[in-house]
Formats: structure tokens, sequence, C-alpha cells
């Protein structure tokens, strides 16, 4: 599938390993990995980024492999997930950052394009996790509150 605001095709992508089973090797049991989730999150990382900690530093390769479950499912089993999905999250980042260099650089014409779309992609996202009912059905991206929202 191509690119929203884009011409790529977005081909690559990374191989999970075809065998499920833990590493022999691995001497981690399920709980030490959950205990570990646990305190990277108290941390304030994101699950994605929790995910690289414990594939660089730890060796598990597939947390869902070991435990059973994914990361996230994990985080809200215990009711310490983030309030809104994390990829949301990142755009409403994106476009606090560009808004903040477009006071800067008041004649940045193509920011303002650009700020456009990844307005339009945040809009398009909180749609999909209304319908999913992931997002509350009256939560509304606002521009002027979406910094206090980040912080």
């Amino acid at each position: 599938m191509g690119r929203m605001h884009s011409h790529g095709k977005g081909l690559s992508a990374s191989a999970l390993p075809y065998r499920r089973t833990v590493a022999s090797w691995l001497k981690l049991t399920p709980e030490d990995v959950k205990e570990q989730i646990y305190k990277l999150s108290k941390k304030g990382l994101t699950p994605s980024q929790i995910g690289v900690i414990l594939r660089d530093s730890h060796g598990v390769s597939q947390v869902r492999f070991i435990t059973g479950n994914k990361i996230l499912r994990i985080l809200k089993a215990k009711g310490v997930a983030p309030a809104i999905p994390e990829d949301l999250y990142c755009l409403i980042k994106k476009a606090v950052s560009v808004r903040k260099h477009l006071e800067r650089n008041r004649k940045d014409k193509d920011s303002k394009f650009r700020l456009i779309l990844v307005e339009s992609r945040i809009h398009r996202l909180a749609r999909y996790y209304k319908r999913k009912q992931i997002l509350a059905p009256n939560w509304k991206y606002e521009s002027n509150t979406a910094s206090a929202m980040i912080a």
C-alpha cells in the first residue's frame, strides 16, 4: 500500500523469525519480562521504546513469544497503558513542533503545508480510534491545547 502524503510504496519491513519459540539461551521467565516492562513504563517510556530496550539490552527478540501477550496488552492489564495511542501521540508531538517552528519562521510556506498534512493524519487516525472505541467519542484534537496534551 502506498504512503498517504508522498510517493513511496513502503515495501521494506522487518522480518520476524519463522520459529515462534523462545531462544534456548534466554534465561528470562515471563514474570521477569513483565516486571521489566512495568519498570520501564514507570520511567515514562512508550511500548515501542520498551521493546527496543528489551531487545538490545536483555536479548528478548519478541515479548509476545515469551509472555504470550504484546507489550501494550501487558500494560493495559496492569492499568498503566498510555491515555492516547502511541502513533497518535507521535503525530501530535510532530504537529506541536512544526507549529512552534512556524511561530519563529512565519514565511516558511512548506512547513505550513506539512503541518496541514500532519494534522489531517491526526484527524484521520483519531476518527479510526473513535470508531474502535480506543479514544472517547468526544475526544477532539485542538492545536491550542495540543502542547499541554504532550507535556
